[in-house]
């Protein structure tokens, strides 16, 4: 009896388990069926998206989840799945919670943690990102350099965080900016003022009537210091990463202010060598003299013949023991990298790079930093590892002894002279401009039904080629992300030559932003080109959508099929069609399109419930 008994025992905790097993997976779904709409976990194969390539005639497949319902027309679309409404912020590749979930050994100490990790094809959320519930259409520049709306970005605690240094302040449905900063309560325009005075600029302007022109902001916190030199005719890229403050880049990019997510880490800024004028950080919290001061020496490469960089700091001006170590160690690195100092007053040092190689060649045998080798490429930047090196001039910079670019806006239209490194000749040059000048013409008639003076202020070229695009934009109150495809011609310095910014990238990854950060998207043969990199259409215009605000337009140029492509995704992305036209202007092939949507504004259902 006792060993029927025992026999018995386990059958009976079997077919409890199972029970209780089959009563949670009938809760888990009720549960997704309440909700509407759910979260796609990496790894999650609702549609093989990376299978899914341009030129292939394959019906989409529908999910079973609820999906969105559209304001405007009530129809509930199912053909992509919708994420829940907790990762409307995703950034694809500066997810922390892809860090946690593969278990990537990175190195704390050196922010590989901030640098970008992006999941494999098979491990990403083929989802669209909703908005916030509440979300409302951006407030207009110049207006939004001061208030956004708080909806839109549902966070306040650097209000409260920063509340002695004035970063941002809440007023009832809106978050305000007040201008000020770590280092600059009294507001950014008065310290810009201090600035340009310390350099005996002219008018206590600081772009120096047009030498000073682009700008890197290192640790920008809210962008307050670029949009302020925005009236100054600077443009600033605004840099921070996705750290403690994660919404920093989010709020300067809702303001209407460049802004872009990236650390000095282990790797390149994705920017040229001699981009910048200027550098600056204020209070940005960066241990300059670590790794033999690899990072000064970054900002070395990025900065041009004769810039500055601006550091306001307590090690500037504190006189505790270990401020002054600080800025002993750093004195005398920056004495060895050649630099000197142009100015110092009270918090804020600012430091001028020299204008030929003169003095590094002066320098003892064995001074340490040492040169860069020879063969090393100062222009390459995609996932290339920085390194402890100083970076001279070329023969042609070190004989012109500076960067030879015209002042702002002569720099826009004249030949840069590192445009001879492609080969590219001046006639090529100036037809560029007229061409894409004719082209965006061209745009803007067919936009205009829909957009009016103040419609657009971000935007993006997704295919840059040498900033012709963004230049033919030069009366319009936008700034252009510039983006150079990382496989091509690296004619990104061709681009901040000309006065304006960009960055290097892959479209077959996510780019390094917050979601609705973008009102216009140009995609000039964009499509065509990740084609023949093998990568997923579809995963582009997941992409796209995510970083395109709500109301926003994409201008897709490109070839016939590829525009068929793209309508057969329109009803499911909520997108619709705002003009077609044949390709006029230019080398284009008799199949080439233009092709321009509009997103639309789409809450799911979550999303709804939350605002009532």
């Amino acid at each position: 009896m006792s060993r029927g008994r025992a026999d018995g025992s386990p059958k009976k905790r079997l077919i409890t388990s199972v029970l209780v097993l089959v009563a949670i997976c009938g809760l888990l779904y009720l549960y997704s069926k309440r909700n509407g709409s759910s979260a796609l976990e990496y790894g999650s194969k609702i549609r093989k998206f990376g299978s899914t390539y341009l030129g292939v005639d394959e019906d989409v497949e529908e999910s079973p989840s609820r999906l969105g319902e559209d304001e405007e027309d009530g129809i509930i679309l199912k053909s992509i799945p919708v994420c829940d409404d907790r990762h409307s912020e995703l950034i694809p590749c500066l997810d922390r919670n892809l860090i946690y979930e593969t278990r990537l050994k990175l190195d704390l100490s050196v922010m590989e943690h901030y640098e970008r990790h992006c999941p494999l094809p098979e491990r990403r959320y083929n989802c669209l990102i909703p908005p916030p519930p509440g979300y409302k259409i951006p407030i207009k520049w110049p207006k939004s350099r001061d208030e956004v709306w708080k909806a839109n970005i549902p966070h306040t605690h650097l209000a409260t965080e920063k509340s002695d240094q004035k970063w941002m302040v809440v007023k009832g449905e809106k978050i305000g900016f007040p201008g000020g900063g770590t280092h600059f309560h009294y507001g950014a325009d008065k310290y810009i003022a201090s600035m340009a005075n310390m350099l005996n600029f002219p008018k206590n302007i600081l772009n120096n009537g047009g030498k000073v022109r682009t700008v890197l902001d290192v640790g920008c916190g809210v962008a307050s210091f670029g949009g302020y030199l925005l009236s100054s005719d600077i443009i600033a890229m605004s840099l921070a990463p996705n750290d403690v403050h994660q919404n920093q880049i989010q709020f300067a990019l809702e303001r209407g202010i460049p802004a872009y997510l990236g650390v000095l880490g282990t790797k390149r800024l994705p920017y040229p060598s001699r981009s910048f004028e200027l550098a600056h950080c204020s209070r940005c919290r960066i241990d300059w003299l670590q790794r033999d001061g690899i990072l000064l020496l970054e900002l070395d490469r990025v900065l041009r013949p004769g810039g500055y960089f601006a550091y306001s700091s307590p090690e500037a001006y504190a006189q505790d023991e270990e401020d002054l170590r600080i800025w002993k160690a750093m004195s005398e690195l920056v004495e060895r990298m050649c630099w000197k100092i142009a100015a110092k007053r009270n918090q804020t040092v600012i430091w001028v790079k020299p204008l030929t190689n003169d003095c590094y060649m002066e320098r003892a045998p064995g001074t340490q930093p040492p040169l860069c080798r020879s063969d090393d490429d100062p222009d390459a930047v995609w996932n290339v590892k920085m390194e402890a090196c100083i970076t001279p001039y070329s023969d042609q910079s070190h004989r012109a002894r500076g960067s030879g670019l015209a002042p702002w806006p002569a720099r826009l239209t004249s030949p840069p002279p590192r445009l001879g490194d492609f080969g590219y000749s001046n006639d090529i040059f100036e037809k560029d401009m007229e061409v894409w000048q004719q082209r965006v013409d061209s745009y803007w008639n067919l936009l205009s039904p829909k957009i009016n003076s103040d419609t657009l202020r971000n935007v993006m070229d997704m295919k840059a080629n040498l900033g012709s695009f963004a230049a033919a934009l030069k009366n319009k109150d936008v700034w252009v992300m510039n983006v150079v495809p990382e496989d091509g011609p690296n004619t990104l310095k061709i681009i901040y030559d000309r006065g304006l910014i960009g960055t290097v990238h892959s479209w077959c990854e996510a780019f390094s932003t917050y979601p609705r950060t973008y009102d216009l998207l140009h995609a000039w043969t964009v499509f065509s080109d990740i084609e023949r990199k093998g990568c997923s259409g579809v995963d582009l215009l997941i992409e796209m959508d995510r970083i395109l605000r709500p109301k926003g337009f994409v201008i897709f140029r490109d070839k016939r099929k590829v525009v068929e492509f793209i309508n057969k995704y329109m009803k499911a992305l909520h997108w619709e069609a705002v003009a077609t036209a044949d390709a006029e202007g230019g080398s284009e092939q008799d199949d080439d399109v233009v092709f321009i949507v509009q997103k639309k504004i789409w809450r799911t259902s979550e999303s709804f419930r939350n605002v009532e």
